[in-house]
């Protein structure tokens, strides 16, 4: 049970989990790509001792391994987990009673606790400027907090328990933010702050927010769980951290007492300005486009506070094991809100939102022969209805038939569906729709399409293990490649519009129709670059699924539509680089030419091994 971030910073070294950098690190740039070097090398939490133009520590990697989140929690984990799936399932408890005992005390600590005296974090008032401002990537529009605790409250429902804790990016330099007075707070769709927002706005009223940085890890974790309605995140805070949160008022605003830092503001209606871009977990730039702007009320900092950041880029990377932590503490929630639905796998690997697998049920006419998806679909339509899973594009669902599948076996699970989808009648497409804000490859900001890939039944087709010789004699189509059996990867020469594109692939469609059939392979991508795409499952899952919006992007093979539904013999996804689409993350050589020093011999980093 830690009070602070420092004592959690301080049993992480003791145990080995953490190591100190004491040389001075420039935050434009130079921490973003130690952080990314350690995480990718497994590497301990980092504690920068010396951060260029700040007074202030600042750490990251904190939970950059499963191990090492696992044991900050290790005294609370068990409990949380069992309070959270009694919340799921309440009957549980009555089944169980002797196993629920120690669930009532365990949540004692759920409960916040409001007008302690002490108040670490008020200890000093400071500024914007003062803190860490770091920046990630070379293209970003400037330094921003990347493990935020965005506090708001219902201004209908005042009050902490009607609250909502969220993980928005905030920039707080450069773009046109006045320094120390203004920051941008960029939050999705699908969010309880819009919520918040839009109840203040039709008051005609600011919404008060509260930035909280820091303090117990637990709280930042409660930040970016996804909870059943009605269950505070302040409340996981404080029993994954063993320790009631603290907190108090002050000009309005929640101040949280145990924060290493506290920015507090106010968001006035329609008020925006430009934020980004921004180097973000889709593996590329979020670009620039207004967002509430945030005036700075007060900034405070406790004595020897720490800051904590992480790095978001191409996945897997630290938020990835926020992925995993979340999955594992609530459990099967997804099974109690989706009746009928066995498991859902947001795929990292593709950016998250825009890639979803899902088991279900198929009980619908279990008296009849033929098997074809039918349950299978109305548990697609709620999937896709349903929170921050309505943000993906690509939803492959299928059911348990003669064999046990394993969304997590992404190769396995992928080919069982392209065994037996009937492309004439498996696939659905929902358009002018929603997408997830960072992704740039629908048609405009939080808009594009969706496709549903749904399959049932016995095998219909054996999927190939080679390159067929037919895709190789194909006119416009070079370097075919095979990704995994049923899946081939084809260069088609640089996109250069839709329309361009279409005839392309109405060409390709001729060219193959004219040499026979391709019934072993259901699945041909598109690219730039097939011998990148076919190297690894995780290069084919991120060009694949973030270049590519369903509805203008999926091409078929002797494609056709019939009432409105649309069929193919062979789906074709162009996963091309678009114009309108963001530019990949990359690197700046002369900055991790510096950095190569630290990892060098006599180096902090020296002991660690890339």
């Amino acid at each position: 049970m830690y009070r602070s971030m420092e004592e959690c910073l301080i049993d992480l070294e003791k145990h080995g989990h953490l190591i100190r950098i004491r040389e001075e690190v420039d935050p434009h740039l130079e921490m973003a790509s130690i952080h990314l070097r350690m995480y990718e090398a497994g590497g301990p939490a980092l504690l920068f001792e010396r951060v260029k133009g700040s007074k202030f520590r600042a750490v990251s990697n904190l939970f950059g391994t499963m191990e090492r989140s696992k044991f900050i929690f290790r005294n609370t984990w068990d409990v949380t987990q069992r309070i959270i799936a009694l919340r799921n399932n309440p009957l549980t408890a009555l089944k169980h009673p002797l196993q629920s005992v120690g669930t009532g005390l365990a949540a004692l600590t759920a409960l916040p606790m409001k007008g302690m005296s002490s108040r670490p974090v008020a200890a000093q008032e400071i500024a914007i400027s003062d803190l860490p401002l770091i920046k990630h990537w070379p293209m970003d529009g400037g330094a921003f907090v990347t493990l935020p605790q965005v506090y708001t409250e219902d201004p209908e429902k005042p009050g902490i328990m009607n609250s909502n804790l969220g993980m928005y990016r905030v920039q707080l330099s450069g773009n046109s933010y006045e320094q120390d007075r203004e920051v941008g707070v960029h939050y999705q769709i699908h969010r309880g702050i819009g919520i918040h927002q839009t109840k203040a706005t039709k008051r005609g009223e600011p919404l008060k927010v509260s930035i909280f940085v820091g303090g117990p890890p637990s709280h930042t974790l409660a930040a970016v769980m996804p909870l059943p309605e009605g269950l505070s995140e302040l409340t996981v805070a404080g029993m994954l951290g063993g320790r009631r949160f603290r907190y108090s008022y002050e000009d309005g605003f929640c101040i949280s007492h145990d924060a290493d830092f506290v920015i507090t503001g106010e968001i006035y209606p329609e008020d925006t300005k430009p934020e980004g871009p921004f180097g973000d977990h889709l593996g590329y730039y979020s670009l620039v486009h207004p967002f509430p702007v945030m005036k700075v009320r007060k900034v405070y900092a406790r004595e020897h506070a720490i800051w904590p950041f992480t790095v978001v880029g191409r996945p897997p990377q630290e938020d990835t094991a926020f992925g995993e932590l979340i999955h594992e503490l609530t459990g099967d929630a997804i099974k109690q809100e989706i009746p009928g639905v066995k498991e859902v796998h947001a795929v990292d690997a593709a950016g998250v939102h825009p890639l979803l697998f899902a088991i279900g049920s198929e009980r619908y006419t279990p008296y009849q022969q033929v098997k074809q998806p039918a349950e299978l679909l109305t548990l697609a339509n709620r999937i896709l209805g349903t929170g921050q899973l309505s943000l993906a594009k690509y939803l492959f669902i299928t059911a348990e038939d003669r064999q046990p599948l394993d969304t997590h076996e992404i190769e396995q699970f992928l080919m069982y569906i392209l065994e037996r989808m009937d492309l004439k009648r498996d696939i659905h497409f929902q358009t002018n729709t929603t997408i997830d804000t960072l992704d740039y490859s629908g048609t405009g900001l939080n808009t594009g399409s969706k496709v549903v890939f749904a399959a049932y039944g016995d095998a219909k087709r054996e999927l190939c293990r080679e390159v067929p010789e037919l895709l190789k004699n194909i006119r416009g189509l070079d370097n075919p490649r095979l990704v995994f059996p049923g899946v081939v990867a084809v260069e088609a020469g640089k996109f250069e519009s839709y329309e361009q594109a279409a005839g392309q692939m109405r060409e390709i469609s001729d060219a193959i129709l004219e040499q026979g059939t391709l019934a072993s392979c259901p699945m041909l991508v598109v690219c730039d670059d097939s011998s990148f795409l076919s190297e690894s499952l995780s290069n084919f899952l991120w060009v694949t699924f973030t270049r590519s919006n369903p509805s203008h992007d999926i091409h078929g093979v002797n494609s056709y539509v019939e009432h409105k539904h649309w069929s193919c013999d062979n789906v074709i996804i162009d996963a091309r680089s678009k114009p309108h689409q963001a530019p990949p993350l990359l690197h700046d050589p002369a900055v991790e030419k510096r950095v190569d020093e630290l990892f060098a011999r006599n180096g902090s980093l020296s002991s660690i091994r890339l």
